[in-house]
């Protein structure tokens, strides 16, 4: 299993939320500057979140986005699954039909790590991982370097902890 871009961003862009998003809701602008993730990007996203239910959005001035339930109830097999990715690392797809319409040698191996992984990552809420030292030093930073006029293309963001820290599954 690898996780895609796209995988990688919605988790970057909830804990974002997650961090910042105690005093009301925020803006994909936001987000998109202390992330370094574009904003179309973010919009199609973010679509996907809200048809899932993980995220609200809220209209008019200071609009913005907010979790849609607290961070301690949304795990990051949530987030993956929102938006499509799969933590499958089978090669049928789990359909059990790898090797003319029957399972092959392996299949049982790589189905039993597809469940491992979803475990794994359901067990990750967005509440915890806003608790982690490393998540709220690399947030501090952030908060820093937008107050003070922007994040830069060589900041280390929180999508560059997650990769450091990620398992190439």
């Amino acid at each position: 299993m690898k996780l895609t871009t796209r995988g990688r961003y919605a988790v970057t862009a909830m804990l974002d939320l997650a961090l910042n998003g105690e005093h009301g809701p925020i803006s994909l602008a936001a987000i998109s500057q202390r992330q370094s993730i574009s904003l179309s990007y973010l919009e199609q996203l973010f679509a996907k979140l809200r048809k899932n239910d993980l995220v609200a959005s809220v209209r008019g001035p200071g609009g913005g986005y907010r979790l849609s339930r607290c961070r301690e109830q949304i795990n990051v097999a949530d987030i993956i699954a929102a938006v499509n990715e799969s933590t499958d690392s089978t090669g049928c797809k789990g359909k059990g039909d790898c090797q003319n319409g029957e399972p092959c040698l392996t299949h049982q191996l790589w189905d039993d790590l597809s469940q491992q992984i979803h475990t794994f990552l359901s067990g990750i809420s967005l509440g915890s991982l806003t608790e982690r030292r490393e998540v709220k030093t690399v947030c501090e930073r952030q908060t820093q370097q937008s107050d003070e006029g922007g994040v830069n293309d060589e900041s280390i963001n929180v999508e560059s902890l997650i990769n450091a820290k990620a398992i190439d599954l």
